[in-house]
């Protein structure tokens, strides 16, 4: 029996339950038993030239690339293991699916499968946690491949989807670009997809809307009000009716005349305590982190690059053994490692002494919220492991990453946080002033991140990028009852302006992709991309922006690196039709890939869908440029060869024909520039990625 795997380290968990502790080059055996596995996806679709030599030259007379039989090729940096498991298919008789339990997963090991040609037995081992206990009761409940087939035909639905979208839209659009002359004679090629063009335009906007701005005046009137018979005072704030004159829709005063009428009013008067209420509340550790809210805290805090949190992530995984696997979407655990609690809290002391004291605190028999298989998808949620590292190995970027993770893990370990949250509602003269206090009551799970010196705002379960208390609402406020007579003593006009909204970080922008749903105005688009978690994934947000980064369209500004699109990001996103750029198209597609994962409709089908939707986009593609279809179509771009928009990426001495692209994963190939020999991305004109050689390594 032969178990494929998606990764080395998914293969090494599940051998050691299977009892194939035995090593062989590119697999594990043992027990009749032979586990092996990819990386990732060893096979990417063909280049357009493997279709026919007219898709060598980019011009309109080739569009569309319509592929009539579909073809793989396998990638360059997994040669030798893809060799391995077509020589370990032909002799097996029975093989199980062992990667990851999702489409993806699905689609990684029978793509493989079938291209080697397989037509043996299979099963499916469907799991999401890859402790011991996990393993074992799904080795116990294996389906029968044809449980999961259809996961693979919407795998290949989306993939050979993309690759239209990509292909042929990157072409017309750049091919119509630098006809009209929006690029200028070294534009460079564009880069259309269905994940990064919606991305590009959140900055786009986001960049229209800060240029556009125009700051607005408005007044705050704060009044200091004085309790009877007690020498605890307060300050509330007068709140501004919506739908006065003087008042905007954000119930902001911007009549600085009837502010003032206010705050004069006011002065010196008594006021009537309308409401006085104070509430228990409790607040729940916030679950494990996931990929993005480990990229989003790290960008929050550090500035540091979604790619650069996912690299950390995974060497404080895969080389140093600390921490669970991290391209997860999902901050739960599986109930069975609960019972692990003590063996983690073991190794987390062993390595840092210093964390004895709130290890000690902890309660490993506590069971928080965190723990829910039900709520867990393919992976479950980041956490430390029972590993006994040492943490003088760690970078300083490795040692805050694996202090954000522990602290969420330690957290579920503590009770719940609770507060008195209080509410003063006043009337003087007809005008209404409020104000709210909370205090603290028991610290509970905030105590994991309460260290001497340490003034980072503490991230709460629901905000925790929003989570520092104005003074405000950290005053104590008295215990007054309705009816109270208080006294206005002092008011205060405070003027403020309104403020454009901040430019995208790479934490900020991911919350965006995730959270895209607001910008779709279809209730059924609006639903499936809440319950799909926005455009892109875990796995692929932090590429995404890093390729919009290398292909010139977004860039980084500042000292809080702030994206920005670029002239060459713009003038792409005025040119595409809505269709294109909008989110509400990663939802359609997700609908339609479910129905071909439901069997409620096929690959054919599917495809004809995205072929006639295609067909009408490169249609208007063509007609924005208002050129002549006989002269467009024998349209050359211009010098596509040089790259103009190319990033110089340093890289150490190993042999460059061993690199792949850093951007896309592609094999690098040597080229003769202007300026000399360069190494240039094989998937060119689409990525436009090159690495600059240095002169002692020059040949």
């Amino acid at each position: 029996m032969l178990y494929l795997c998606e990764k080395p380290s998914q293969a090494r968990d599940i051998a050691r339950v299977l009892g194939a502790n035995g090593r062989g080059d590119g697999y594990l055996q043992g027990q009749g038993i032979t586990v092996t596995w990819c990386f990732g996806h060893l096979l990417e679709q063909a280049e357009p030239e493997a279709y026919g030599e007219q898709y060598k030259r980019w011009n309109f007379a080739s569009l569309p690339i319509l592929p009539q039989e579909w073809q793989l090729d396998v990638k360059k940096s997994g040669a030798k293991q893809f060799k391995v498991i077509k020589a370990l298919l032909a002799k097996a008789q029975h093989v199980v699916i062992a990667t990851d339990a999702d489409r993806e997963g699905e689609m990684i090991a029978r793509e493989v499968m079938e291209l080697c040609r397989y037509h043996g037995q299979i099963s499916r081992l469907w799991l999401s946690a890859l402790d011991d206990a996990s393993i074992r009761k799904a080795l116990g409940q294996l389906k029968p491949g044809t449980a999961t087939e259809k996961l693979y035909q919407a795998g290949i639905a989306r993939s050979r989807a993309d690759w239209l979208v990509g292909m042929n839209l990157s072409r017309a659009y750049t091919l119509a670009a630098q006809y009209s002359g929006k690029l200028g004679a070294n534009g460079g090629a564009l880069s259309v997809g269905r994940v990064q063009t919606p991305t590009l335009r959140l900055v786009a906007d986001r960049d229209e809307q800060i240029k556009h701005f125009v700051p607005v005046d408005y007044w705050d009137v704060i009044a200091a009000c004085l309790p009877p018979e007690t020498p605890q005072s307060f300050k509330a704030n007068w709140v501004a009716p919506k739908g006065k004159e003087g008042v905007d829709s954000e119930g902001r005063c911007i009549d600085n005349a009837l502010a003032q009428h206010v705050a004069s009013t006011c002065q010196g008067q008594n006021a009537t305590v309308l409401r006085c209420d104070t509430e228990r509340k409790r607040q729940n550790a916030p679950l494990p982190y996931e990929l993005s809210g480990l990229q989003v805290e790290a960008s929050r805090r550090w500035g540091m690059s979604a790619k650069q949190v996912l690299d950390v992530a995974q060497a404080l995984y895969e080389t140093h053994k600390l921490t669970t696997y991290p391209r997860t979407d999902c901050g739960y655990l599986p109930v069975s490692q609960h019972a692990d609690a003590a063996n983690v809290f073991s190794a987390l002391t062993h390595i840092d002494r210093n964390l004895a004291p709130l290890v000690a605190q902890a309660d490993p028999k506590r069971k928080s919220k965190a723990w829910d298989d039900k709520k867990i998808t393919a992976h479950h949620g980041i956490i430390p492991t029972a590993a006994q590292g040492s943490i003088e190995r760690l970078s300083e970027a490795e040692f805050y990453i694996y202090d954000l993770i522990r602290k969420r893990y330690l957290a579920q370990f503590f009770p719940a946080y609770e507060y008195d949250q209080s509410v003063i509602e006043l009337d003087c003269q007809g005008y209404i002033f409020r104000t709210s206090g909370r205090v603290d009551r028991v610290m509970g799970w905030k105590v994991a991140y309460q260290e001497p010196g340490d003034n980072t705002p503490i991230p709460t379960a629901d905000t925790p990028e929003k989570n520092a208390k104005t003074p405000e609402e950290t005053q104590a406020l008295p215990k007054l009852t309705v009816g109270d007579s208080v006294l206005i003593d002092t008011t205060e006009l405070v003027q403020r302006q309104t403020k454009p909204p901040a430019p995208y970080t790479e934490g900020t922008l991911i919350q965006a992709m995730k959270s895209v749903a607001k910008a779709v105005e279809n209730p059924k688009l609006k639903a499936i991309l809440k319950e799909n978690a926005g455009i892109g994934t875990e796995a692929t947000r932090a590429a995404i922006i890093e390729t919009l980064l290398t292909r010139k369209l977004l860039e980084r500004e500042g000292k809080k690196k702030q994206l920005r699109a670029t002239p060459k990001g713009m003038a792409l996103i005025s040119m595409l039709p809505n269709a294109v750029k909008d989110p509400a198209l990663t939802a359609a597609w997700e609908q339609a890939l479910e129905a071909v994962a439901n069997g409620e409709m096929s690959l054919e089908q599917f495809m004809e869908k995205q072929q006639t939707w295609l067909l009408k986009v490169l249609e208007r593609a063509k007609a924005g440029t208002g050129i002549n279809p006989a002269a467009l179509a024998d349209f050359q771009p211009k010098k596509m060869a040089t790259v103009p928009a190319a990033v110089p990426i340093a890289v150490d001495d190993a042999p460059p024909e061993r690199k792949t692209c850093p951007a896309c994963g592609k094999a690098m190939v040597k080229r003769a520039g202007k300026y000399g020999v360069f190494w240039g991305c094989s998937g060119y004109p689409t990525c436009t990625t090159i690495v600059n050689i240095r002169r002692g390594n020059a040949t």
